[in-house]
């Protein structure tokens, strides 16, 4: 949680010029903070807090997304790729689907 009384706080758009170049040089994009602050970043949030109609956070909240990001054993489950099946695949599911309905007489 900020604390307004010890941390420096910073809008979402000054955070993007804080942060160091990434790809091609570039700063990260408004939208790349905006998206840690809504949905975060493998089940870590950025911290942030609504002064009048800017969303804010500060160094510290920074420093603390970045560490939970860096820890070892990360705090959330890995995301499981979406499951795929070739077309053959597919349809030797079908074929053993079938089968086991014309064993149990449902077809």
């Amino acid at each position: 949680m900020i604390d307004l009384k010890s941390e420096e706080l910073l809008s979402l758009k000054d955070v993007c010029q804080l942060l160091p170049r990434r790809r091609r040089g570039r700063k990260p994009a408004f939208s790349t903070v905006w998206r840690w602050a809504l949905h975060g970043v493998r089940g870590v949030k950025l911290e942030t807090l609504r002064v009048g109609g800017t969303l804010c956070t500060s160094r510290e909240a920074l420093q603390r997304f970045f560490d939970r990001l860096s820890e070892d054993g990360n705090t959330a489950p890995p995301q499981q790729q979406p499951f795929y099946r070739t077309p053959t695949q597919r349809q030797r599911a079908v074929e053993q689907a079938e089968r086991e309905l014309a064993r149990m007489g449902v077809k």
